[in-house]
């Protein structure tokens, strides 16, 4: 009881002070005060759509942009800047739903597994200029995988979740790659 009692009476000490700083003065921060019965409504948005990966052709997605050291075992280090549509379907002219822009590296010795750094940059609808922000491992000999997502802005502000990848077609000669996403995300 005690604690709380102290508790309001910080943030009703922390109210009277924020209102005494003038509009002009240079302060870095100011830290606003929320009611303990105040919290955001979070809603749960899941989106499905296409990843188009294309590391070679006259038209490329994704470039290699580090090579690795003639030592590396298996493309260990390989380094590719990615800017790939997403659709709503499996075909590359379905409509374009947004960009999936990034960074994506060969991080594993063992077995072909890649460390993604990439924003979902959308473009349609609602979510239009909204992100999504992926950081993972990507095992990609692995059919299904899971990877999190870290943040988001726009609509998906705050934003949480999952994406679940599943391979779609890929063909290593050819350098193409098409995943479908399915995504659980939770923002405010």
């Amino acid at each position: 009881m005690a604690s709380l009692v102290c508790l309001l009476f910080s943030l009703h000490f922390m109210v009277i002070m924020s209102g005494s700083l003038p509009a002009n003065s240079e302060v870095f921060a100011k830290e606003s005060p929320m009611s303990l019965s105040t919290k955001p409504v979070e809603r749960l948005t899941q989106l499905h759509f296409y990843f188009h990966n294309n590391k070679m052709g006259e038209h490329p997605t994704a470039m290699k942009i580090v090579e690795p050291p003639k030592v590396s075992i298996s493309g260990f280090g390989t380094i590719y800047m990615m800017d790939d549509p997403l659709t709503e379907g499996p075909s590359p002219t379905s409509k374009l739903v947004g960009r999936c822009q990034g960074i994506y590296a060969e991080a594993s010795q063992h077995e072909p597994a890649i460390l993604m750094v990439t924003n979902l940059f959308f473009t349609e609808g609602i979510y239009n200029g909204s992100t999504l922000s992926i950081l993972g491992r990507n095992p990609m000999l692995q059919s299904v995988k899971e990877m999190p997502i870290v943040g988001g802005s726009g609509i998906f502000k705050y934003a949480r979740g999952s994406s679940v990848l599943k391979t779609h077609v890929h063909d290593a000669k050819a350098g193409v790659a098409i995943v479908e996403y399915n995504v659980s995300v939770l923002h405010v």
